[in-house]
């Protein structure tokens, strides 16, 4: 695999350099995916000293030097030099620079001899926002995970329950000092896997955690592609929780954002004086939404940048999963463009095949390295087979966010309880093409803040009513099959919107309402994950089947849930008015006693305690294509699922 280079190119510019021939070959070829083992800041010995071995990539510089505090901020002090290669990498070895040194790139480009002072793109650690030096740092870390290494696959498994707990650290809890700082990682570990695992989720997912420069960008403004923010902690201090979650049994997600990055001064744009990491042409290379600049995915260079950030993550910090935000921004070249404001492809169409290939290599690396992690999408069009395998075309995603059933039942449950049999369809739709993708039901951060309200705040009625759909709407989510996913502060029932440099209201829960929405929550995850009807065929359409989706009038939905063996059943009806129904008949597939598993209008979760004592009898009676069924007493705005007595289908 080794690359032939000239002859005449001198080879001794590093003796001791990190790079062989075969790095540099799969770097320029894009397939390189561990570069943060050899460009960056990394603590090495040399002939018994011991020092830093820099390497950045430069290739349009003139001049590449490393200052810091250890040679007092001197550009001309330590100057790193050009590999032999043509590689555009510049490397070299200063002694007796030690673990914590502050440091930057002074590049001066040969573009007009311009001089730029860059934070190192492979950094593992930066000083706290807003000063903005790279920090040499060991991320050396011993791990204790053995209990969840041998279950770690089964966890993350497409047939395992997936309830995920999104969160923005910044914000899930601050001290009570003068300042409310946040929890730090640290401090995180005391008590958030506890929490989580209380609460039954199945995984945890991090706005982006990495090194960021505005608080306001929640991270998705993301500058350090190999550090988590400084503001919570040192690497090892966000290793500990980590490894903390991961005992309580608890997965780790990270938001992650190959997207777009900031045009900040010190970061990766025009970082050696041109368009490195992003295009030149600000028709492919500027995003107009967010005012930062888009990657150059048809340079190897950057690929291998970008998959090896993702790995990193996988490798160093043990996540379980990566979830790749505005994958539809990357997708399509006339996104969020007027027309003659974008340039189309070779073949004169919308389509990124750039970035398409990119995402490919991407989900490939993943997988065929860490074979039990997952891959996720927040993908909002209707691209086909996004969480296909890519050698059946598709994109290789593990999972796809369900951005439609977002909107429609947001949308559904905005209504008026009078008008929604007017928007019947809306609550089916998502049926329709709930099995083309592996699908992910997200109430996520983005339906809470910019003026559209809180769920609680979405919800139309009176107080009652609101809590009512409320829980409605959370039951709806764990009925339908897909993955789960609540934002944090859901469980809290929140008047306002989210506020990211604000604690959630955690006093809420000294009121009834609100302790009986996370009562409610809480009940949800732990019927959800004990009952294999309700996730183990959330991507297989024989798991599920309408009983009854023609009563209109009433607004009243009902639907079979069952396991991969079809052994198990859970029924689950949905009244989405405020009017109780007396013996409402619902057929079901198995005679005998059937159990109430849960039901949303309970005295426990704030509701009106109608319901069934506990458990119903079938009867005799042929309805909705089964022989058997049920007499039903149907709560105001509520859900119920039911499951047999003996949920074990004789025929099994």
């Amino acid at each position: 695999m080794g690359r032939k280079f000239p002859s005449n190119l001198q080879k001794e510019t590093c003796p001791n350099s990190l790079f062989t021939e075969d790095d540099i070959y799969l770097f320029r070829a894009g397939k390189h995916f561990r570069l943060y083992e050899k460009l960056g800041a990394h603590l090495i010995t040399k002939d018994e000293v011991k020092g830093v071995h820099f390497a950045v990539w430069a290739p349009n510089a003139k001049s590449v030097s490393v200052v810091g505090d250890f040679n007092d901020w001197n550009e001309g002090t330590n100057e790193l030099f050009p590999r032999w290669d043509s590689s555009g990498i510049w490397e070299g070895f200063i002694p007796d620079v030690t673990h914590g040194a502050l440091y930057k790139y002074y590049i001066t480009s040969n573009v007009a001899e311009q001089v730029y002072e860059k934070t190192d793109p492979f950094a593992f650690y930066w000083e706290q926002p807003p000063k903005t030096a790279s920090v040499v740092w060991d991320i050396d870390y011993v791990w204790n995970e053995k209990k969840w290494i041998e279950q770690r696959s089964t966890m993350n498994s497409l047939e395992s329950p997936f309830s995920i707990y999104e969160m923005h650290i910044g914000s899930w809890k601050r001290e009570l000092s003068e300042d409310k700082s946040p929890f730090s990682y640290k401090k995180l570990a005391q008590v958030l896997p506890n929490y989580l695992s209380k609460m039954g989720y199945t995984h945890v997912e991090f706005l982006p955690i990495m090194e960021h420069p505005f608080d306001g960008s929640w991270g998705y403004q993301t500058l350090g592609y190999f550090a988590p923010t400084s503001r919570f902690g040192t690497p090892q201090e966000f290793m500990q929780l980590v490894e903390a979650l991961h005992d309580e049994g608890i997965g780790v997600i990270l938001d992650w954002v190959p997207s777009h990055f900031p045009e900040d001064k010190h970061g990766i744009g025009l970082f050696d004086g041109t368009h490195l990491y992003e295009h030149e042409d600000p028709k492919k290379g500027f995003h107009p939404d967010w005012k930062s600049y888009i990657f150059n995915y048809g340079r190897n260079e950057v690929v291998s940048f970008l998959v090896s950030s993702a790995l990193f993550w996988l490798d160093k910090y043990h996540v379980d999963g990566i979830r790749v935000d505005a994958v539809a921004s990357m997708l399509y070249l006339d996104y969020s463009r007027k027309e003659g404001e974008w340039i189309p492809n070779q073949y004169g169409g919308n389509e990124n095949l750039e970035a398409m290939e990119f995402i490919k290599q991407l989900n490939c690396a993943i997988y065929e390295n860490y074979s039990y992690a997952q891959t996720m999408a927040e993908e909002s069009t209707a691209w086909p087979l996004v969480s296909r395998p890519t050698y059946l075309g598709g994109l290789g995603f593990g999972m796809k966010w369900n951005m439609g059933w977002m909107h429609d039942t947001l949308m559904y449950f905005s209504k008026e309880s009078v008008h929604r049999k007017y928007h019947h369809w809306d609550i089916l739709f998502s049926m329709v093409y709930a099995y083309n993708e592996n699908f992910i039901l997200p109430l996520s951060h983005d339906e809470v803040v910019h003026g559209k309200a809180s769920l609680l705040g979405k919800m139309p009625g009176d107080e009652w009513q609101k809590f009512a759909n409320l829980r409605l709407l959370y039951g709806y989510m764990f009925a339908h099959p897909g993955k789960k996913l609540l934002f944090m502060g859901a469980e809290l029932a929140l008047w306002d919107e989210w506020n990211h440099d604000q604690s959630l209201p955690w006093n809420l829960l000294e009121y009834d309402k609100h302790n009986q929405i996370q009562r409610w929550v809480h009940d949800l995850n732990h019927a959800y994950t004990s009952e294999p009807a309700l996730f183990e065929t959330d991507f297989d359409s024989e798991g599920f089947q309408w009983i009854d989706i023609h009563d209109q009038n009433n607004c009243i939905i009902s639907f079979l849930r069952s396991n991969k063996d079809n052994s198990r059943f859970v029924v689950c009806i949905c009244n989405f008015t405020p009017v109780p129904r007396e013996n409402y008949k619902v057929g079901v597939p198995l005679k005998g006693a059937w159990k109430e598993l849960i039901n949303s209008d309970s005295h426990y979760y704030g509701g009106s305690d109608l319901g069934n004592m506990g458990e119903k009898q079938t009867i005799p009676l042929e309805i909705h294509g089964f022989n058997q069924c049920l007499s039903l007493t149907l709560p105001p705005l509520s859900i119920v699922f039911l499951t047999p007595m003996c949920n074990t289908n004789p025929n099994k």
